[in-house]
């Protein structure tokens, strides 16, 4: 059996060159052109058929094994974000206000590593690999936008599997569950009209900042009290925004925030409570309250069977190292989109090491991996295509 694991430890250089390059010149959502570039140049010297231009900078590699067989879809996102970078690395951002924050530098790497390592071994598999390097995951739609563009056909994949470095969890760490894995998201605004006044005329006025205000309060017991204690959902205001003078009661005030939740059951809720908290509130105090809601991305549900199997990899690759079945997060993932109509496997491999002071959380200015996590997500990730592959 071949020990991919062992083999993407001796591409570390390679891996480690790429990412350290890709973190240098992070590119924003669908404005990743030279790491486009970079991807499919790196796939093209396989000999791959590659396509480029999918949902503006995505590239799709097709790698055919020797014999026929299913076709596993592996994901790889590559943007960044509009974040200020502090790390201090040499390595560090060279474009002043874009920052790798999240690991998709590492991703990116990890994703052309893996293709290397199956490459070697095409004659060994059974079946077709598609690599999908994604652009603008971080909320900017690009797994919807390949997703309409095409992605899941020519050849429609039998299964996915996808990856996250994962800074919540220590180097040696890995995250495999079955069920959901991280939640569905989405986005609200409510806008609160009243009647502006004078500030010392309060009484003439249909206040919206008061109104607002109870709305903020009031929707903290939606969870708490309306949904199921066993259950997991998150509602969070993060966003008020209302006035633009001191002696002005203004005439309206908006509140946003997002939603997070695992089962739709649970999102029905939300939303019914939503508009009947904000809208009742907002009429008490003689405004009118109108909410908007946008979807970010579905939940990620890993399939228990593909779960189930890639578990056992980590276990065979890597036994005794801490597996952990059970972890979850309300983060948010829009490998969702492809997983809704492709079963897979969405995994975390740990990448924080606190002695190097390699440990600040997913979208920080500091954020930063121990490296040594690639070439065990590359290994891992080539070694659980393998296994469907096989």
């Amino acid at each position: 059996m071949t020990d991919y694991l062992a083999e993407a430890e001796a591409l570390f250089e390679y891996t480690q060159r790429l990412r350290r390059d890709f973190h240098k010149h992070p590119e924003l959502g669908f404005q990743e052109y030279r790491t486009a570039g970079i991807v499919a140049s790196e796939l093209n010297d396989l000999g791959l058929e590659v396509s480029t231009g999918i949902a503006e900078t995505g590239v799709v590699a097709l790698l055919e094994g020797g014999k026929p067989g299913p076709t596993v879809l592996m994901r790889f996102d590559m943007d960044a974000l509009p974040i200020h970078e502090t790390t201090g690395a040499e390595y560090a951002s060279v474009n002043d206000g874009v920052m790798h924050a999240c690991g998709h530098d590492a991703h990116t790497s990890i994703g052309l590593t893996v293709a290397k390592l199956l490459h070697a071994h095409r004659d060994e598999l059974a079946g077709t690999a598609k690599l999908v390097f994604q652009p603008a995951e971080e909320g900017g739609g690009g797994a919807e936008r390949m997703v309409k563009e095409g992605v899941l056909d020519n050849p429609r994949p039998d299964l996915s599997l996808a990856l996250h470095v994962w800074n919540d969890k220590p180097y040696g760490w890995i995250g495999v569950t079955d069920g959901p894995a991280m939640s569905a998201a989405e986005v609200f605004e409510i806008e609160v009209a009243g009647r502006g006044a004078h500030a010392a005329q309060p009484q003439v006025s249909r206040d919206p900042v008061i109104a607002a205000a109870q709305i903020v309060s009031s929707l903290q017991t939606i969870v708490s009290r309306n949904v199921n204690p066993l259950d997991a959902a998150v509602l969070t205001v993060t966003q008020v925004h209302a006035g633009d003078a001191f002696n002005v009661i203004p005439m309206k005030a908006v509140i946003g925030g997002t939603i997070r939740t695992y089962r739709a059951e649970t999102r029905a809720l939300i939303l019914e409570r939503l508009h009947e908290v904000a809208e009742g509130i907002a009429a008490a105090l003689g405004c009118t309250a109108v909410v908007t809601l946008r979807g970010v991305t579905p939940v990620v549900s890993n399939h228990p069977e593909i779960a189930g199997r890639v578990q056992d990899v980590v276990r065979r690759v890597l036994p005794g190292e801490n597996l952990d079945v059970e972890e979850r997060t309300m983060g948010s993932e829009d490998m969702g989109f492809m997983m809704e109509d492709i079963p897979g496997c969405y995994f975390f491999v740990g990448s924080a090491n606190g002695e190097l002071g390699l440990d600040a959380p997913h979208h920080h200015p500091d954020f930063d991996i121990d490296e040594r996590t690639l070439p065990r997500a590359a290994g891992l990730m080539a070694s659980a295509a393998a296994e469907f592959l096989s």
